[in-house]
């Protein structure tokens, strides 16, 4: 009789404790936050640098809608990059990815409409964009809580 992997698939039958299901839906939330607060930390950092090479000592609020990008970009692709890393699956990554350029642009518009004070909206985002992965995550709670039996793929190439 064939030894059964620990990280093999869930079967029908077997079920996980809600204790473990928060777990793991804990450490997915982390693991996709960590890469996003590094990446905003350190494309902060860059662009903080690059606009005061061309005058700009407060981008965030001179170039609101250019900072929008930025932080869109620096917050999604670390997360993106660290959920394929560890084997997520490609379509809930990308609606994860998602996420983040839909609230930049309710956002932008927010600003553009004046509901939102332009010189906010980096900062806004800044703040919204981690509760806003709770929005797919909540979707797809089979997936993030593990009930779905989504294995990661990196553990069992190693193994």
């Amino acid at each position: 009789m064939a030894a059964v992997e620990p990280t093999a698939a869930l079967t029908a039958g077997s079920t996980i404790s809600r204790r473990k299901q928060a777990g793991h839906f804990l450490r997915h939330y982390l693991e996709m936050c960590a890469p996003m607060c590094i990446g905003f930390a350190i494309g902060d950092l860059i662009y903080f640098w690059a606009a005061a090479r061309f005058g700009y000592s407060k981008p965030f609020t001179e170039l609101p809608e250019l900072s929008v990008a930025v932080v869109t970009v620096t917050m999604t692709a670390p997360m993106v990059a660290w959920m394929l890393f560890r084997g997520m699956p490609r379509r809930e990554t990308v609606e994860m990815a998602a996420v983040m350029p839909i609230l930049a642009t309710a956002l932008l518009m927010f600003g553009w409409l004046a509901v939102v004070e332009r010189r906010e909206l980096a900062l806004l985002e800044h703040g919204l964009m981690m509760p806003a992965m709770l929005v797919p995550m909540l979707v797809r709670r089979d997936l993030y809580t593990g009930r779905s039996g989504h294995t990661n793929r990196r553990r069992q190439e190693r193994g």
